[in-house]
C-alpha cells in the first residue's frame, strides 16, 4: 500500500513535495522505497545520497540515512561513504543533468572502479529546477530555455555510457512501467558492484509545455505506447528505434568490487606488518 510506504519510508514532516503536478519523480521515488521494502533491507543500513536538482530533493523526503550534497558530486560522496562503511547499501538518486553533465566524470570513474553503489537516474531530459535548460539527454531538435531554436547536440544514452565505462549492472526503466522498474532497482541493489538504472521520467512543466508534448497524462501515455524491451530493440534498426524508450537489463557482469578489493590490500599490509 502506498500509505504504508509513506509512513515507513518518508519523512512526513517534509511533505507534500515540491515537484510539479504530474512530475514522474514522485513515482520513481516510490519505486525506490518499494524496492527497499521488497528486499527487506534495514532502513538504518541504507544511505541515500543526492546532489542538486529536482530529483535530488528525494533525499530530503525519504527516511533513510541521507546526504543532500553538491551539484554533480553525489557519486563522489557516495564513493566515500561506501569506502568508509562497506556494510551499508549506498544508493544515489540523481537527475540526468546532475549525473551526466557536471557529474559525468564521477559517473564514468565510479563505473570503471565497479564500486558497490546503486545509481538511480530520474531522467526527464531537461534541467527542471533551474528553469528548463537543455540537458545531456535532451533529444536533438527539442527546445529548452538555452536552446530556443532547438537543441543541436546528440543526447547521451546514460545507460550505454555507464556500461561502456565498466558498470557491472545497467538497466533502463520508466515512470509508467512501475512494476518492471521496481524489479530492476531491486536487482541493481542486490548486485555486488556498480549498478545504474536509468529511469525515463516525465517533466510536463519545463519539457512538456515547451515541446508541446501535452499534459502529464499524455506524456505517460507516450511512455506506455512507445516503450520496447531490450530484446525487441536488439532486432530493430536505428531508424525503427528512433523515438522509442527501452525497458530492461542492458548489462550484467561479475567484476571485482572496488571496496572489497581495497579491503584485501589493507588486510595484506596488516599481515605483512605483524
Amino acid at each position: 500500500m502506498a500509505s504504508e510506504l509513506i509512513l515507513k519510508y518518508m519523512r512526513e514532516e517534509h511533505l507534500p513535495h515540491i515537484w510539479c503536478p504530474g512530475c514522474g519523480h514522485g513515482i520513481l521515488m516510490r519505486d525506490v522505497a518499494q524496492a527497499v521494502k521488497n528486499l527487506g533491507i534495514d532502513q538504518e543500513k541504507v544511505c541515500l545520497v543526492s546532489g542538486i536538482g529536482c530529483a535530488s530533493r528525494a533525499a530530503g523526503y525519504m527516511d533513510f540515512q541521507t546526504m543532500h550534497t553538491t551539484h554533480g558530486r553525489a557519486i563522489a560522496f557516495a564513493t566515500g561513504v561506501k569506502m568508509a562503511r562497506p556494510d551499508l547499501e549506498v544508493i544515489v538518486i540523481a537527475g540526468d543533468g546532475d549525473c551526466a553533465a557536471i557529474g559525468g566524470n564521477h559517473l564514468i570513474h565510479a563505473a570503471r572502479r565497479n564500486i558497490g553503489i546503486t545509481v538511480i537516474v530520474f531522467n526527464n531530459d531537461i534541467y527542471g529546477m533551474t528553469g528548463g535548460q537543455y540537458s545531456p539527454t535532451t533529444p536533438t531538435g527539442e527546445l529548452g530555455t538555452t536552446a530556443p531554436y532547438g537543441n543541436i547536440d546528440r543526447p547521451f544514452d546514460i545507460a550505454i555510457l555507464a556500461a561502456g565505462a565498466g558498470a557491472s549492472y545497467v538497466a533502463k526503466g520508466t515512470a509508467y512501467h512501475a512494476q518492471q522498474t521496481i524489479k530492476l532497482i531491486e536487482n541493481g541493489i542486490k548486485h555486488k558492484g556498480f549498478s545504474l538504472i536509468d529511469c525515463a521520467g516525465v517533466c510536463p512543466t519545463y519539457y512538456g509545455r515547451k515541446n508541446k508534448k501535452g499534459g502529464a497524462v499524455d506524456m505517460m501515455k507516450y511512455q506506455r505506447d512507445n516503450t520496447i524491451t531490450v530484446e525487441q530493440a536488439a532486432k530493430m534498426t536505428r531508424e525503427e528505434k528512433a523515438g522509442k524508450l527501452i525497458l530492461g537489463k542492458i548489462a550484467e557482469n561479475d567484476f571485482p568490487e572496488f571496496s572489497s578489493e581495497y579491503q584485501k590490500i589493507i588486510d595484506r599490509v596488516r599481515k605483512e606488518e605483524r
